[in-house]
């Protein structure tokens, strides 16, 4: 294993977004009809989102530096900028429906790794990793798995909120495939070679990433899962379908051998 990508052990710090989700005065009364059970595990998920989606501001942020090293231009640093912006209110989002439900939207988090710098002279080659890693595979995605879940959303309330953050999701993608292209022509072919062999591990990553949030198995209901709780089983199918439907065709159409490097995919523990 890569050890750009390895999990780092590093000190726990204190999420406290309780004050911030109660200004946002979310209404999710009717989830008075949830069990109590089934309530506990759909504060957890929004917990878990809200905890991921502020890991994301920090992603975005360090996007902006290496952009800087690598000669990026200034609009695009600027939308980096932004994205880190949205990616801290999703988190404030995801404490909103947490404390509605009757949670507290404080945890104390793991520090996940640092973005990768990958150990690379190469500034612009290592910008294209973690453009392809963060927005053409997470935020492909999670665009994926948002709309999903949004249509099975039941409160009204929680539809808004979904909608909000999948039209910023849809973004931080979409800029990620435009910055690939924009960037394309620099790219040549022997550094495509050298992408296109560093993707085995890149969804390597992203499948332990990703079946690691998604727990097998159904749904407990369907009020649960119109609450925010997944079920496993059908969002792993759908991760499937986004990476061999929209990812692999996305990333061979720009000349990189994505086919062969998920047919390769090195296991991530």
């Amino acid at each position: 294993m890569n050890a750009d990508l390895a999990t780092q052990a590093l000190t726990p710090w204190r999420l406290d977004l309780d004050d911030a989700a109660r200004r946002h005065r979310l209404d999710l009364s009717d989830a008075a009809a949830l069990p109590e059970r089934e309530r506990q595990v759909a504060v957890a998920s929004w917990l878990g989102r809200m905890v991921n989606e502020t890991r994301s501001a920090r992603v975005f942020a360090a996007l902006q530096q290496q952009g800087r090293e690598a000669g990026i231009d200034t609009a695009t640093l600027a939308e980096l900028a932004r994205f880190e912006a949205e990616e801290l209110r999703h988190g404030e989002l995801c404490a909103a429906a947490a404390v509605a439900l009757g949670g507290t939207a404080v945890q104390v988090v793991e520090r996940g790794p640092d973005v990768p710098d990958h150990g690379l002279d190469d500034a612009l080659e290592g910008l294209v990793r973690n453009v392809l890693s963060v927005s053409c595979l997470s935020e492909t995605v999670a665009v994926a798995l948002i709309q999903a879940e949004r249509l099975e959303s039941g409160p009204r309330a929680l539809q808004r909120l979904l909608r909000e953050i999948l039209a910023d999701e849809v973004g931080h993608a979409r800029a990620g495939w435009k910055l690939l292209d924009a960037l394309a022509p620099r790219l040549g072919p022997e550094r495509r070679d050298r992408l296109s062999a560093w993707l085995a591990l890149a969804f390597g990553h992203l499948e332990a990433h990703e079946l690691r949030e998604l727990a097998p198995g159904p749904a407990p209901s369907a009020l649960a899962e119109a609450y925010g709780v997944c079920d496993g089983d059908r969002a792993r199918q759908l991760f499937l379908t986004t990476v061999h439907s929209v990812i692999i065709p996305g990333l061979e159409r720009r000349g990189l051998h994505a086919g062969w490097a998920w047919q390769h995919r090195q296991t991530v523990c």
